[in-house]
């Protein structure tokens, strides 16, 4: 495919091309192009739109997904640290019911017929160990 007129051939290879408004065939396919080499995973972006993380948040008695938290309209590093906060070890209630249900697990804990003593260690371990990352 050939260059149209005003538009340089050559150029930097770690520019994007510009598009000029006119020829947009020529500049979908270079642009196409230089996102592929660029991260092939950024073609698929720009075709499916981003992954937008998503979370369950109680609406009353129903349970709606809305999108987690972002820092960027965060305006202060105290907002930003409670947003962070939250979106990796959530709320005060959500905290008070893992710990609530590790708890359980803690006190329904049992060898199972068959287990080995290393396999009941592994499990005890990881139950107290998710009990002190949640204190």
């Amino acid at each position: 495919m050939a260059a149209p007129l005003n538009l340089e051939e050559g150029q930097s290879s770690h520019r994007p091309p510009r598009f000029n408004g006119h020829s947009y065939s020529w500049w979908k396919v270079r642009m196409h192009d230089y996102l592929m080499a660029e991260d092939i995973e950024l073609w698929d972006i720009i075709l499916d739109g981003p992954f937008v993380p998503m979370m369950e948040e109680k609406d009353g008695e129903k349970t709606i997904t809305v999108p987690k938290p972002r820092v960027s309209p965060c305006e202060s590093a105290k907002e930003i640290w409670d947003c962070l906060l939250i979106a990796h070890e959530g709320t005060e209630q959500v905290k008070e019911s893992k710990i609530d249900m590790l708890t359980s697990r803690y006190e329904n804990f049992k060898m199972k017929e068959g287990e080995t003593i290393h396999d009941m260690f592994t499990k005890l371990s990881s139950i107290t160990n998710e009990v002190w990352v949640n204190l």
